[in-house]
């Protein structure tokens, strides 16, 4: 019982410390009713259980003038090769790593923020790859994201466009941010020592309130370890539908799934890619059933995820 209590909290508290704005604490801490000392206490604690790690934010994916691109990268591995997974590990754009049961071992997600970076990172890739045992991967291309995190995109219709001054706070927001988020006058350190620029604190604020207010960044939130706090089971998930001209409208309706945290179009014959999080293993079950009720999916190909490597855990949960 005091697991499950400890479980309810720590998912409450992750709940609070995910929203449209930036982390205040005060404000947080108003919100659940505790002051602001005793929730640093428990915010404190849950750091030191492991159980919350870094800020962050989610990006949304179709920003302009290129749209983010989502990569997926299957591998045929043996656990005698660790450094085939170390030297994946290094390449900064790779967002997700887990190993898995199925016809490879490893499963990767990287996110690029153009084409052009992709190809440029791609011959790293395929090096790495061809100092493998067995030689054999497959890269999938996603056509189109659908949902991200938790966070449907299916309104996010913003044709606001984006510099590479942009790109760089949102990069910083994103994977630059440790246990205390980052502030503008940080940024503004990050952008004069690290790149050489003088951008000032006033343009760095004006710019993330751009940024959120056209919904280029779509939450704020922070990483967490999903097992600790009751998500026990990870799967990929390829559904193919009866009918192929169905594709748009089966996501749409798969989009309102709490289990789904991400959901991506991809150019194969099982043509909809799922990320599923359930708490207990038997929902998996439940959720598989569920879907072919509908009397719309022709088949569909799990993979159960083993171990997650490099986790991309700050999905929106119910």
């Amino acid at each position: 019982m005091n697991k499950i209590k400890g479980q309810l909290e720590a998912q409450r508290f992750i709940k609070n410390l995910s929203g449209n704005t930036k982390f205040i604490i005060s404000k947080n801490s108003r919100a659940i009713g505790l002051s602001r000392q005793t929730y640093q206490n428990k915010l404190d604690n849950l750091r030191d259980r492991k159980i919350i790690t870094n800020f962050t934010i989610n990006i949304k994916p179709n920003i302009r003038p290129n749209n983010l691109k989502y990569v997926m990268l299957e591998i045929k591995t043996n656990p005698k090769e660790p450094n085939l997974v170390k030297e994946l590990l290094e390449i900064r754009q790779l967002k997700m790593l887990d190993g898995i049961i199925g016809d490879f071992s490893l499963f990767a997600l990287f996110i690029f923020k153009s084409p052009e970076e992709y190809y440029q990172i791609l011959n790293s890739i395929d090096n790495i790859m061809a100092k493998s045992y067995f030689k054999k991967y497959q890269i999938i291309e996603t056509i189109k994201v659908f949902k991200t995190n938790g966070i449907s995109l299916n309104k996010s219709n913003s044709n606001f466009e984006i510099d590479n001054v942009d790109y760089t706070i949102l990069n910083i927001l994103r994977d630059g941010q440790g246990f205390k988020p980052i502030s503008t006058y940080e940024i503004r350190k990050i952008f004069k020592e690290q790149l050489k620029m003088e951008i000032s604190q006033s343009t760095i604020h004006n710019r993330i309130k751009k940024l959120e207010s056209e919904g280029v960044i779509l939450n704020y939130t922070i990483n967490f370890c999903p097992k600790k706090i009751g998500f026990k089971g990870k799967y990929l998930l390829r559904i193919k539908p009866k009918d192929p001209s169905k594709y748009n409208e089966l996501a749409l309706r798969l989009d309102v799934n709490k289990n789904i945290t991400d959901l991506f179009r991809i150019g194969e014959q099982y043509g909809l890619f799922a990320i599923i999080r359930v708490k207990k293993i038997e929902d998996y079950a439940t959720f598989i059933r569920d879907l072919y009720s509908s009397e719309e999916i022709e088949d569909t190909y799990t993979n159960f995820v083993l171990d997650e490597l490099r986790q991309y855990t700050n999905f929106s949960f119910f």
